[in-house]
């Protein structure tokens, strides 16, 4: 692992993705790329569905969404302080990410209108309810616009479980990104991406249901806790 092996996917695709009408896919190979060098040893429990249109994933660190996006080409909702990240930030904003600041409501508004209509498109998009990242003990609550746009779409969405025994994997609080770099280098990082059974809108009475399954799937499980 060195810091080459991040800076040159960056250097690499970024730049194409920005100016393409297709950012999804770049964004793909992107990660595919990157996910070596952050030394992480992946392990899939599951079956993570390329024809459901939405996937829907706690939260853990900066590193999720990367290790999500390089098994399937799609879309999401980032905080706006990614657009202010060394070398990722510059391309990240013509990349077709939806940023959002979660503290302003117009924000929030502005970032699930997007989401909705990424979706309605055909788009595949993933999705963070939590809207933060934690340790793993136990889910934060949840931002249900998301999750209600796509019960009103009727469209199945599959719960991705993240989970990871090492105590440096999770990134919160104050932490910046170069620090956690540093610390992913150290040391090899096991982690665990479990794909749920999809849900379907049809098979839940209303949308507080539909929540709650959601909820049930990504909590973690005992061998999760640390």
């Amino acid at each position: 692992m060195s810091w080459a092996g991040v800076l040159w996917p960056t250097f690499a695709l970024l730049p194409r993705l920005a100016v393409g009408t297709e950012p999804q896919p770049g964004m793909h190979r992107w990660a595919q790329r990157l996910l070596p060098a952050l030394g992480l040893d992946l392990e899939i429990a599951g079956q993570p569905r390329r024809d459901i249109p939405l996937w829907v994933a706690n939260h853990l660190s900066w590193v999720d969404p990367v290790v999500l996006m390089s098994l399937r080409p799609m879309g999401t909702i980032a905080k706006g302080e990614v657009t202010g990240y060394p070398l990722i930030g510059r391309w990240a904003r013509k990349s077709g990410i939806h940023f959002v600041d979660r503290e302003d409501a117009t924000s929030r508004a502005a970032a699930l209108a997007s989401f909705t209509t990424s979706l309605q498109s055909g788009r595949d998009m993933l999705l963070f309810p939590e809207g933060t990242t934690t340790r793993g003990e136990r889910l934060a609550p949840f931002y249900e616009g998301g999750l209600r746009a796509a019960y009103e779409l009727g469209l199945p969405a599959q719960p991705i479980r993240l989970s990871s025994p090492a105590p440096h994997y999770p990134w919160t609080g104050d932490e910046t990104l170069l620090p956690h770099l540093r610390t992913l280098f150290a040391a090899r990082t096991p982690l665990t991406v479990t794909a749920e059974a999809p849900l379907h809108p049809e098979d839940f009475p209303d949308a507080a249901q539909w929540l709650a399954a959601f909820r049930a799937a990504l909590s973690p499980r005992s061998p999760d806790v640390r």
